[in-house]
C-alpha cells in the first residue's frame, strides 16, 4: 500500500545531486536563513554582535529582506508589530548576552499582545554552555532561563543538523493559538563553522487548530439563543483570528449588545447599532455587563483593564473562548472553551437558534448617552478635539500606533476602530519601532506612531532607521515636559509630583538633523499639519505642545 507522504518525501534525482553537493563557502548561518526562507519568512529584523556574526553573514548570500534598528529592544517591537499586522512570524536576530537581554521587555509585549515573534540569538561557544564560568565574552549562567519565563517555548541548538529542525518547532510554536514569541539560541561556533549539510528545502511547520470541545459549544449556544440580556465582550483573540466578521454575525443573530476590550478594538464595526463601543473604564459600561444574564466573552482574559481594574462583578453566567489555556477562568467563574476565536464563533453559527430583541439597540444607545453625558460633563474638550483631529487627519486604512502615553489612554476608550498599543505590558518606547515595522510589512500606505515625549526619547535612536529606510511613518510627540500621567497619578494621590519632569531636546531640530522632516504643530492646526505629514512619501515628525488630562476614573 502506498501513502501520499512516501512519495512526498522519495527525493528526485535532482534533489539527490543538489544534496549531494551542497555550494562550497556556506556556514551555520546560512542553515538559519535557509530554514527561514524554506519556512515562508521575507523579512528579518534585528541587530548584529559578535557572535551572531554567521548569522548575518549568511544573509548576504539569502534573498531575506533585513532591517536593522539601533536598539534590540525596538526591533523586537518591530517584529511584534509586523507579526501583528501579517499574522506571520517575524525573525528577530540577535546577539548574546546583553544584546538578547535587550529584547526582553519588547518580548514580554509580544507574549501579552499574542504577537508571534521569532527571536534566534546567538550563545557563547559550545564549550562554555552548561552554567560553567569560563569567561567569555557576553556570557550568563543560563541564558535561555532569562527568556522562560517571557516566551511561549525556548529551543536550544548544539549542533548544525539540529538547525532546522529547532527553528521549525519554533516557529510552528509561535504560529499556535494563542500566537507568541519564542526563542531559539545558537552557539558561536555553530553559526561560525562551515557546513557540507545540503541546503535546506522548503518544509511545512503549520500549527495544530485549537478546536472546541463540541459539548461546550452546545451547551454556549442554549445559553445563548435562550438569554434574556446576552452581551458580548470581544478581545484581541477576535482580531488575531481575523474573525470580525464571524463576530458580525453571531451579534445580529442574537441581538446581543457588543463591547471591545482596548486590545481588541476593530472587532465590531464601532457605530453598529449593537456597539457599546470600548467605554470599558466608564461605570455605565461595566453596569450594563454586570446586569447580562448571559456574558460571552472571546478572546479575551478579563484581566485589570478589561475589567475596569477588577471592579467587574458579572451576576449572571460568562461563557468564556479562549485559545490560551492560561487564561481561561482565571479571573471569573466561566463555561471555559479552550479554542481558536474563529473555530469556535463558527461552531457557535453552526448551532445557535436565531434570536429577536428589539430593546437591544436602544439599549446601547442609554449607555453610550450616559457615558457621553459623564465625558461632557468634564473639562475634557480640548482632549477630546486632539483626538477628533488625529482621527480625521489618518487616511482610512491606515494602521497606529500608541505609545504609553495620555493620548493613547484616551484613545483606547475613544478612538473609533483599529489600533495597536503597548496595554498588554505596558511599557514605554512601543509607538515609533512598531510603527516601523508595521510599514515594512505594507510600505504602501502611511503609518501613524503616537508617543509622548518621555517615551519618545527611548526610540529617538530609530529616527536613523526611519530615514535608512525610508518609511512612511509619521511620528506624533505630545510633549507636556514630562511622564505626564505619572505626574496625573501622583499629583492625585500625594498632592505633588516627584521624578516626573524632564529635559527634552527640541524634537523638531532633532528630527531635522536626521533628515526627517518635522514640524511643531498646535491643536488648531494639527490636522492639517498631520494630513500633510502622512501624505508626504518617507518619515516625518509633528510635535504638539499641550498638556493634557486624563477624564476621571470611574473605578476608584
Amino acid at each position: 500500500m502506498t501513502h501520499d507522504h512516501d512519495l512526498v518525501l522519495r527525493p528526485t534525482p535532482r534533489q539527490v545531486e543538489a544534496a549531494l553537493n551542497p555550494p562550497a563557502g556556506r556556514n551555520g548561518g546560512d542553515l538559519v536563513v535557509e530554514t527561514l526562507a524554506g519556512l515562508g519568512a521575507t523579512t528579518v529584523f534585528g541587530l548584529p554582535g559578535q557572535h551572531a556574526l554567521g548569522m548575518f553573514d549568511a544573509l548576504r548570500r539569502s534573498d531575506l529582506r533585513y532591517v536593522g534598528l539601533r536598539v534590540e529592544n525596538n526591533a523586537g517591537f518591530a517584529a511584534d508589530a509586523y507579526g501583528r499586522v501579517t499574522g506571520e512570524a517575524a525573525p528577530l536576530l540577535l546577539s548574546t548576552g546583553p544584546g538578547a537581554l535587550t529584547s526582553l521587555a519588547a518580548l514580554q509585549e509580544a507574549a501579552a499582545a499574542s504577537s508571534p515573534v521569532l527571536a534566534i540569538s546567538s550563545q557563547v561557544p559550545t564549550a562554555g554552555l552548561g552554567g560553567g564560568r569560563h569567561g567569555y565574552l557576553h556570557e550568563l549562567r543560563d541564558q535561555k532561563a532569562s527568556f522562560r519565563d517571557v516566551v511561549k517555548s525556548v529551543h536550544t541548538v548544539r549542533s548544525q543538523s539540529q538547525i532546522p529542525s529547532a527553528i521549525a518547532a519554533a516557529w510552528e510554536s509561535a504560529l499556535t493559538a494563542p500566537h507568541g514569541p519564542v526563542w531559539v539560541e545558537i552557539p558561536q561556533d555553530v553559526l561560525l563553522a562551515e557546513t557540507a549539510l545540503p541546503v535546506v528545502t522548503p518544509m511545512d511547520a503549520f500549527p495544530e487548530d485549537v478546536v472546541p470541545r463540541p459539548e461546550l459549544t452546545a451547551v454556549a449556544a442554549e445559553l445563548l439563543a435562550n438569554a434574556a440580556r446576552p452581551a458580548i465582550i470581544a478581545g484581541g483573540g477576535v482580531v488575531r483570528a481575523d474573525a470580525a466578521g464571524k463576530l458580525l454575525a453571531l451579534a445580529e443573530r442574537l441581538d446581543a449588545p457588543v463591547v471591545t476590550t482596548f486590545g481588541g478594538k476593530g472587532a465590531f464595526p464601532w457605530e453598529h447599532p449593537l456597539s457599546l463601543q470600548s467605554w470599558l473604564e466608564d461605570r455605565h459600561t461595566t453596569d450594563f455587563l454586570e446586569d447580562a444574564d448571559v456574558l460571552l466573552v472571546i478572546g479575551s482574559g478579563l484581566g485589570e483593564l478589561s475589567s475596569n481594574y477588577h471592579t467587574f462583578q458579572p451576576r449572571g453566567r460568562i461563557v468564556q473562548i479562549e485559545a490560551d489555556l492560561g487564561k481561561l477562568e482565571s479571573n471569573h467563574p466561566a463555561l471555559g472553551i479552550h479554542a481558536d476565536a474563529r473555530i469556535a464563533l463558527q461552531a457557535l453559527l453552526e448551532t445557535v437558534a436565531e434570536r429577536d430583541d428589539d430593546t437591544a439597540a436602544e439599549r446601547v444607545r442609554t449607555v453610550l448617552g450616559k457615558v457621553r453625558e459623564r465625558i461632557d460633563a468634564q473639562d475634557v474638550g480640548e482632549e477630546r478635539r486632539i483626538l477628533a483631529a488625529v482621527r480625521e487627519a489618518l487616511p482610512a486604512g491606515s494602521p497606529s500606533f500608541w505609545d504609553m502615553t495620555i493620548l493613547a489612554y484616551w484613545a483606547w476608550s475613544a478612538w473609533p476602530g483599529s489600533m495597536h498599543s503597548a496595554q498588554g505590558a505596558g511599557g514605554l518606547g512601543y509607538g515609533f519601532p512598531a510603527a516601523l515595522g508595521a510599514a515594512v510589512a505594507d510600505p504602501g500606505r502611511p503609518v501613524l506612531a503616537v508617543s509622548g515625549d518621555g517615551g519618545a526619547m527611548y526610540s529617538i535612536a530609530e529616527l536613523a532607521t526611519a530615514r535608512q529606510y525610508d518609511l512612511p511613518v509619521t511620528w506624533l510627540i505630545v510633549d507636556d515636559g514630562g511622564y505626564g500621567i505619572l505626574r496625573e497619578y501622583m499629583t492625585d494621590t500625594f498632592g505633588e509630583a516627584t521624578a516626573t519632569e524632564l529635559a527634552r531636546p527640541d524634537f523638531v531640530a532633532l528630527a531635522e538633523s536626521f533628515g526627517v522632516p518635522a514640524v511643531r504643530t498646535t491643536a488648531d492646526t494639527l490636522t492639517a499639519d498631520l494630513s500633510k505629514a502622512l501624505a508626504a512619501p518617507g518619515p516625518s515628525v509633528v510635535v504638539l505642545p499641550a498638556l493634557l488630562k486624563m477624564f476621571a476614573p470611574t473605578h476608584l
